[in-house]
């Protein structure tokens, strides 16, 4: 009975080990919010125009229908926060009023050419 006790703790300590080891898979949904694309959008485009652009809105307004709410989510692995971006697009006149942009970078990130040289760094 002693060696099957035991035996019980180790493949439970084994199953307890793996449990961090388990591989989450990156979710993401909603549409996808890119600076450069967003950096696009002006004011008195049209609906079609922002369609266009932006993809139809992942969640309609049907109280509003002069608001669109684009959301995008994106959650990498289990241990880091998610990454969260909306925009919201206010017509006026079925033409762009103005637009708020929350956690959507302001523009896209710099190329390998556009950054600081590297001469500039030092050398290890």
């Amino acid at each position: 009975m002693n060696h099957s006790v035991s035996r019980g703790l180790a493949i439970g300590l084994l199953l307890l080990a793996t449990t961090g080891c388990v591989y989450r898979m990156n979710i993401q949904q909603g549409n996808f919010l890119e600076g450069r694309t967003v950096d696009q959008l002006q004011v008195g485009m049209t609906r079609s125009q922002v369609r266009y652009l932006l993809g139809t809105p992942m969640v309609p307004n049907a109280f509003d229908k002069e608001r669109w709410d684009y959301l995008y989510y994106f959650k990498k692995g289990r241990l880091r926060r998610p990454e969260e971006r909306h925009l919201i697009v206010y017509f006026k006149e079925e033409k762009v009023a103005k637009f708020e942009r929350n956690n959507v970078p302001e523009s896209a990130p710099l190329g390998p050419d556009e950054g600081a040289p590297i001469a500039k760094f030092p050398k290890i």
